[in-house]
């Protein structure tokens, strides 16, 4: 194993898919435990190469956590995740704490944070067709079902129960 070999891995990598530095870490750690393992040798020995890789990955702007995260978001927020459950995911895919709290701050910034999220309880509704994406007749069967529903994906209740009871899809 080499340091020629670690950089084409994580450029191979990111040519791939978009990254968080964390997340760049633990992919080049688990292919250098993968192969050291099959030639007999310690993973160990080796997380010097990985950070030195992922450092100079960092510096030539390959790999951006900010970036990173208002990317994620968008897409988390389009598909209907919210706040919290926004922040769940980007922390476990280490994002470091003030990265996160900046980008939900410049979302704020952007625009009011009951409308983005109002928008992303929507899109979770019509994805799951949950409320008024029900056939009106087992709307009422299963209002209790939606609302928990919503909750468990942490939208507050207010703001659930109006999109369960909305009569016009906005």
């Amino acid at each position: 194993m080499s340091a020629a070999w670690l950089e084409r891995a994580a450029l191979d990598y990111l040519q791939r898919y978009s990254a968080s530095t964390e997340m760049l870490r633990r992919t080049l750690s688990r292919r250098v435990e993968k192969r050291a393992r099959a030639r007999g040798e310690e993973p160990e020995a080796f997380a010097d190469m990985v950070e030195a890789t992922v450092v100079r990955a960092i510096s030539a702007g390959l790999v951006d956590d900010t970036r990173f995260a208002e990317g994620r978001l968008a897409a988390l927020r389009r598909r209907g995740s919210s706040r919290r459950g926004a922040t769940a995911k980007l922390a476990a895919k280490g994002v470091p704490r003030d990265v996160v709290a900046a980008v939900m701050e410049a979302e704020r910034d952007g625009e009011t944070e009951v409308d983005s999220e109002e928008a992303a309880a929507w899109a979770y509704a019509k994805r799951r067709r949950l409320g008024p994406y029900r056939p009106l007749d087992r709307r009422a069967d299963y209002r209790e079902r939606d609302l928990a529903s919503l909750a468990r994906q942490g939208f507050p209740y207010g703001l659930a129960r109006r999109i369960v009871e909305a009569e016009e899809i906005p």
